[in-house]
């Protein structure tokens, strides 16, 4: 009888999944951030004058908040070292990627936003096809090597600023001498019950990882027929990162399907712990985006933002704002070195999947693996 345990941080608690981050439809996506909402202490400078010319002119200078929604490692240190160089008063919305996508689609025309930063484009292109997404801009700061330059969509409605690999196999080495090659090889009876995931519903990079599957077996049909396969081999789902490889450590499980960066973090803590990429694995991009519907002075202020991230400083910070975990990547703005930890992308078994036919059907996706997975 199939069992699939899932689980939350606490590894014996069953997760509930609210269904909010179940109904988005367009775009439902989660990385594992803690929830939290930052403000880098804003001054907003005020604009005032007897006259309408002299007001129309102070507006034009005045520095609004800006309103980023983040779900990344280093997110904090990069917004509060932006204020520090522009003097933007700038207010940070640091939650899992699917709390953030929920709240962006209940803000709907009336924004609260000017900037949304995650892993994933699949996101970000179905949010672009909801019309939502500043098209026609790129930071002119930096410059993107050839990684970098596949990422960028035709219409730039979205920033590529990294890659991570959605779904690497992190093993326990003192358990296990010889990890699999290939994905097929979780579903043989020697991993019975001895794998972990993330819930795609959850956890963003696992939706990519799930959708990645899906493109190299053939269609979504043969990749539902896969992951019906592991949970029919006691597929244990967990909520984020952190809880999976948790059961790791622990020795619920031998071998953690997560991404790669949180698998490298763990591995320098946790010497025994060992990374594997399976062919193929899929190509995670970290994408940033400017609301289409905020003001002309918060837009501004966002392509402000962009361009930051972009410079010498910003990408500094990218790379050691969370030094266990998002800033393992691998960079794509020239002049930028990947750390040590990490692996050569040359080395890597890669794909890269088309977020616009993939992110529109991440709502649909997701359901299907909760029912089917999750609660089958």
């Amino acid at each position: 009888m199939r069992k699939v345990k899932v689980e939350s941080f606490a590894p014996t608690t069953a997760i509930k999944i609210a269904g909010s981050a179940l109904a988005l439809g367009a775009a439902l996506t989660a990385c594992s951030n803690a929830s939290t909402t930052k403000s880098a202490s804003p001054t907003t400078v005020a604009a005032g004058s007897s006259t309408t010319t002299a007001a129309a002119a102070a507006a034009s200078t005045t520095k609004v908040p800006l309103v980023v929604y983040a779900a990344e490692g280093y997110d904090q240190a990069e917004v509060k070292a932006f204020q520090a160089a522009t003097g933007i008063p700038t207010k940070l919305e640091d939650h899992s990627t699917g709390t953030l996508l929920t709240k962006i689609q209940a803000e709907g025309s009336n924004p609260q936003w000017g900037v949304f930063w995650s892993d994933g484009d699949g996101a970000y292109a179905a949010l672009d096809k909801q019309g939502m997404l500043l098209k026609g801009f790129e930071p002119d700061t930096g410059t993107l090597n050839a990684l970098g330059q596949k990422e960028v969509p035709a219409d730039k409605s979205y920033i590529p600023t990294g890659i991570t690999v959605a779904g690497a196999l992190v093993y326990n080495s003192s358990v296990v001498s010889a990890p699999p090659t290939s994905w097929a090889a979780l579903t043989g009876p020697a991993w019975k019950g001895k794998v972990g995931m993330n819930n795609p519903a959850i956890s963003g990079p696992t939706y990519s990882f799930v959708a990645g599957m899906m493109n190299q077996l053939g269609g979504v049909t043969q990749g539902e027929q896969y992951f019906s396969q592991l949970a029919a081999n006691g597929l244990h789902v967990y909520s984020t990162n952190k809880v999976t490889l948790t059961a790791l450590l622990q020795g619920q499980i031998n071998a953690a399907i997560v991404q790669n960066s949180a698998g490298i973090g763990f591995e320098y803590k946790y010497p025994q712990i060992k990374v594997a990429y399976p062919s193929m694995v899929t190509a995670l991009p970290g994408v940033l985006g400017i609301d289409d519907k905020v003001s002309p002075a918060e837009q501004a202020e966002a392509k402000q933002f962009a361009d930051f991230v972009y410079s010498p400083a910003g990408q500094k910070v990218m790379l050691s704002g969370d030094p266990h975990g998002d800033s393992l990547f691998f960079p794509i703005v020239n002049g930028t070195s990947q750390h040590s930890l990490v692996p050569q992308l040359s080395s890597i078994p890669i794909q890269f999947i088309n977020p616009y036919v993939w992110g529109p059907q991440e709502g649909t996706i997701n359901q299907w693996f909760t029912a089917h997975v999750v609660n089958g």
